[in-house]
């Protein structure tokens, strides 16, 4: 599977309804191939503070956002690298989750 990105919560100024912050997940899963009942996941949380100039003539007001817009400032606001970082770390966690570093328990039934 691909990561999908997600906006989970905005905040906005109520004056204007220019969007202040984003609130986003990254996030990624893949089927056990040897049983298709195990799903191995990876994660990723942040925010980033926009700037909304309601001046602007490319301003979008809060009812007229779409999630892919808001999502589009968010990975601009990231920048490639980070993009890159944040997508290896949630395939390191899925990596991981397939064949853990670290078991827990106890070797007693």
């Amino acid at each position: 599977m691909a990561v999908v990105w997600t906006v989970i919560s905005t905040e906005r100024e109520t004056t204007n309804n220019g969007v202040t912050q984003a609130h986003w997940t990254a996030e990624d899963s893949e089927v056990d191939s040897s049983d298709p009942s195990i799903s191995h996941y990876g994660t990723s949380y942040g925010s980033c503070s926009l700037t909304p100039d309601h001046t602007s003539s490319d301003f979008i007001a809060y009812e007229s956002l779409t999630e892919a817009t808001v999502v589009a400032w968010v990975k601009e606001i990231l920048g490639e690298d980070t993009i890159a970082e944040t997508e290896a770390g949630i395939a390191a966690q899925i990596a991981d989750s397939k064949a853990p570093a670290v078991a827990h328990g106890v070797p007693w039934g």
